[in-house]
């Protein structure tokens, strides 16, 4: 079984990186992806021509929406959307949905969501969450209400895009998060990098053990 496993950022699986190469996992590659869905959209797509694998792990830490999740919580998003594309009206957001520009049951999409419905999901054994990806950090209070409202209980930059490409490939993947702070607090100190990430990587490789994906 080949494997994928890609981040946006090379710190947040460096753990995983180097224990791979220790153990010569040759059935695992590494992808970093960059920041942003435009970036890991591309960088994706041009792994999958080449090199289709069997199961993409995107991996990587978030903001929480939710007072249910600590800090250092790794997380599993089944379903994922884009929270900022749309508009602001009357100090509204709309979003492409509301405004029928496109049809939310066109697949990928699934009633406005991109819904992972593999049971590779169930078997992680973590929480199951419902996540938002934005272009821009949430620090608005309005949008966070929002948010909230649509049920996101984290939010990444990276995550839409990997539902959408491994939905429209068809390709089982899962996305897994771990809450370094929660959305909307700007105040570093706060913030758990060093635990969230951590975390992310014991469990990360855990996931990997359990599932036999090496």
């Amino acid at each position: 079984m080949q494997l994928l496993i890609c981040s946006a950022t090379a710190p947040e699986i460096h753990l995983t990186s180097q224990n791979l190469k220790n153990i010569n996992a040759g059935k695992a590659e590494i992808l970093i992806t960059g920041v942003g869905m435009l970036q890991t959209m591309y960088h994706l797509s041009a792994y999958i021509n080449s090199h289709k694998p069997d199961v993409i792990i995107q991996a990587g830490i978030s903001g929480s929406f939710s007072n249910d999740l600590e800090q250092g919580q790794v997380v599993c998003v089944r379903n994922d959307s884009i929270g900022d594309l749309g508009v602001k009206e009357n100090n509204e957001f709309v979003s492409v949905f509301d405004m029928n520009l496109i049809d939310r049951n066109e697949f990928p999409w699934a009633n406005g969501v991109l819904e992972n419905k593999n049971q590779i999901l169930n078997d992680t054994g973590l929480k199951i969450v419902n996540g938002i990806t934005v272009n821009e950090i949430t620090t608005d209070l309005n949008r966070i209400s929002y948010y909230i409202n649509q049920g996101a209980e984290v939010e990444s930059m990276e995550g839409a895009a990997l539902h959408y490409l491994a939905l429209m490939e068809n390709i089982p993947f899962l996305q897994l998060r771990s809450v370094s702070n929660k959305a909307g607090e700007r105040d570093k100190s706060k913030w758990d990098m060093k635990k969230a990430i951590e975390q992310l990587n014991f469990e990360l490789q855990r996931i990997i053990i359990k599932l036999n994906l090496l």
